[in-house]
């Protein structure tokens, strides 16, 4: 059986507003697997924290964080309207209110929380234990399948990521100033590589994708050549 029969892994890792999300939930559509948003995983951790008490002022309590872990139980639903899943806590949609920047400030603190790691990987490993899925993280080709038969690693410079958060978050309606969103951005890779556990990094057998002046259709076109070689067996 070739590989373009049968289901694989595809692991996408890399820096916070790379678009990893967007590329993923792409070549899980044309590809026909499933999509896994990993990051909106613990920004739902980070979100029931915050309304939960678990994080006040920017400051995150982590033994409360994890005593709330057993109450919490995430969830993805297709919504046909975005042609993609939204992401449910406890039954109730919170797929908006996971992309403030309120949640983009304390993420990478409940991230690197070890009972909030070892929960969401197991979650993660079992999500994708049929093969044909499409997960993106920050450890995913590292530490939630190492073993994927794809492994992608996006990057792209901090000021192109920041503007395209910015815009993101202002389309929305949010007041935020792109001085904030860029060192938010700074502060999460720093965050990100240099936690004691699941560092961002990129996996040994990894191929990158620097991003930074690609358009969304030139990156699948990247991609499309990058698969059919791997199909094909070259």
């Amino acid at each position: 059986m070739s590989a373009i029969d049968k289901k694989i892994i595809i692991a996408v890792d890399g820096f916070s507003s790379c678009g990893k999300s967007t590329f993923a939930k792409a070549i899980a559509a044309r590809l026909g697997y499933i999509f896994i948003d990993t990051g909106a995983m613990y920004r739902a951790v980070t979100l029931y924290a915050l309304e939960n008490g678990a994080i006040r002022s920017g400051i995150v309590d982590e033994e409360e964080v994890c005593r709330l872990l057993d109450r919490i139980a995430i969830t993805f639903r297709f919504n046909p309207a975005r042609g993609a899943s939204d992401i449910y806590v406890n039954g109730d949609l919170v797929e908006g209110k996971i992309r403030t920047i309120e949640v983009s400030n304390c993420v990478s603190q409940v991230s690197a929380i070890p009972a909030v790691r070892k929960k969401l990987v197991a979650m993660q490993q079992e999500m994708g234990r049929r093969r044909g899925v499409v997960m993106d993280g920050r450890d995913i080709g590292t530490v939630v399948f190492p073993d994927a038969e794809l492994k992608l690693f996006m990057t792209a410079d901090p000021a192109v990521r920041a503007q395209r958060r910015y815009d993101e978050l202002t389309a929305k309606g949010q007041q935020v100033t792109l001085e904030e969103i860029e060192r938010n951005v700074r502060e999460r890779d720093k965050a990100d590589m240099s936690r004691a556990i699941s560092p961002l990094r990129q996996a040994d057998d990894a191929i990158v994708l620097d991003n930074s002046r690609m358009t969304v259709d030139e990156q699948m076109e990247w991609f499309l050549e990058l698969f059919g070689k791997i199909s094909s067996g070259q």
